[in-house]
C-alpha cells in the first residue's frame, strides 16, 4: 500500500509543479488553489509512505515520478520542446525508478 500512496504522491508532485508555473507568481487564483491542495496531498502521501519505506528510496521515487510527469506534460502541451535526448533521459529516469522499487 505504501508504494501505491508513494506513486500517487509523485503524480501529485507533477500537478503542483505544473500549477505553480501556471499560477504566475500566485497571481491566478485557480492554479494557486490547485497548487496548495496538491502540494499538501503530495507531501502528506510522501510522509505516510516514509513510515514504512526507506527515506532515500521514497524521496528518489517521489521526485523521479514528479519530474518525469512534469516534463512529459510540458512536452505534450507544447510548453517544452520534444527531443530524442529528453525522451531517452526520461526513459532512463523511469528505469532508475523501477530499479529502486525492485531493489527494495
Amino acid at each position: 500500500m505504501a508504494w501505491i500512496v508513494l506513486v500517487v504522491s509523485g503524480m501529485l508532485e507533477a500537478v503542483w509543479a505544473t500549477a505553480l508555473g501556471k499560477s504566475e507568481g500566485f497571481s491566478k487564483l485557480g492554479p494557486s488553489i490547485v497548487f496548495v491542495v496538491s502540494l499538501i496531498a503530495s507531501m502528506a502521501g510522501l510522509a505516510w509512505a516514509m513510515r514504512t519505506l526507506p527515506v532515500g528510496t521514497s524521496y528518489a521515487v517521489w521526485v523521479g515520478i514528479g519530474a518525469t510527469l512534469t516534463v512529459a506534460y510540458a512536452m505534450a502541451t507544447g510548453t517544452e520542446t520534444i527531443s530524442v535526448i529528453k525522451v531517452l533521459l526520461l526513459l532512463g529516469l523511469i528505469g532508475c525508478i523501477i530499479g529502486l522499487k525492485l531493489a527494495h
